[in-house]
């Protein structure tokens, strides 16, 4: 079997072909020999000479901005665990939910964003072999918490859903205890799945496809029944089928203000993704190059942004979080 560090430097700038042909029928060979696909593959679409040719100013800029996302969304995140922590009137399976979601976040801005700096500054100064195993840190660690997330975001979906359809059942149904072994599995399946690009990084792409479908189709689901439920509801109260209480009444109102949370956290990372799901497909069409290789780090740098829009959206949306989040602060600057 072939050894990895030999085909990384068999691949590098310094052995580069100046046939690019060449080095897509490498690279195939190697993505069916196994193990090695992911350093050829990653080298043949990221770190070379030629990709980076006159776009050293914009990945210094780049760099830059991960930098500051980095610490914005590292501060947030951790801002927001403190306050869910301390946060009581939430639901305590739903508020597991939304730290796991915000711990994601907070990992984005410890790991993938200080590891895009390390890429782009190793790019702009030519040196493969960093740039090389930092993007493959990157696409490892970016599939593990965007499947987390991605799946986190469905499983929320289906907790708003539950809470409409289960009426008095649901805190029997949903417990702590469920809540946190579906989130343990979310962890070790991302996990599996991103390191098979070790075996092959065409599976990853297939398992990558199956999750993406699977959590889109269930959350559309999800939200489709939740709306024609509500609608159903609001027709009941106009005709006079029955006179809701006032208690009655608040808790869908809570409940409508929650599942638009929900929404608002899912429509912003399919905008911050979806950039990046676009350009990854083109990729596939048109020779690698110096434009390719600057759209991809920007959308890439639009997925890491998603990780500090988040905590705006919990502050924005969730009075509950936003008071915490103020008594923390408070809390903070007095001592």
């Amino acid at each position: 079997m072939i050894n990895v560090f030999q085909l990384a430097a068999k691949f590098t700038p310094t052995h580069r072909q100046s046939d690019r042909c060449g080095r897509v029928m490498a690279t195939a060979k190697v993505s069916k020999d196994g193990k090695q696909s992911i350093f050829t593959t990653t080298e043949y679409l990221f770190c070379s000479s030629d990709l980076i040719a006159g776009i050293q100013g914009q990945f210094t800029a780049l760099a830059v901005l991960n930098a500051f996302l980095s610490i914005a969304a590292f501060l947030e995140n951790a801002l927001i665990l403190v306050a869910l922590r301390r946060e009581s009137s939430l639901h305590p399976p739903s508020k597991l939910l939304l730290r796991n979601l915000a711990a994601t976040d907070l990992c984005v801005g410890l790991t993938l964003e200080p590891l895009g700096v390390i890429f782009f500054m190793s790019a702009v100064d030519e040196n493969w072999k960093i740039c090389l195993y930092t993007a493959v840190l990157i696409c490892i660690t970016a599939n593990i918490l965007f499947a987390v997330s991605l799946l986190t975001l469905t499983a929320i979906s289906v907790d708003k859903l539950l809470a409409l359809s289960l009426g008095l059942r649901y805190r029997q149904v949903v417990t702590l205890k469920r809540a946190y072994l579906i989130v343990v599995t979310f962890w070790i399946v991302s996990t599996v799945f991103a390191t098979m690009q070790f075996l092959n990084v065409f599976i990853i792409v297939g398992c990558m496809i199956v999750v993406f479908v699977f959590c889109l189709v269930t959350s559309t689901f999800s939200y489709t029944k939740i709306f024609l439920t509500l609608r159903h509801h609001q027709n009941q109260v106009q005709e006079h089928v029955q006179q809701p209480s006032q208690t009655n009444h608040l808790n869908i109102a809570r409940y409508k203000k929650a599942v638009s949370t929900a929404l608002c956290l899912k429509f912003t990372l399919l905008a911050c993704y979806l950039p990046q799901a676009i350009s990854a497909t083109l990729l596939m069409l048109v020779e690698p190059s110096s434009s390719v290789s600057l759209t991809l780090g920007v959308t890439t740098t639009l997925v890491f942004v998603n990780s500090s829009l988040n905590p705006i959206l919990y502050c924005w949306k969730i009075e509950e979080v936003r008071q915490a989040v103020k008594d923390t602060i408070r809390q903070v600057l007095c001592c």
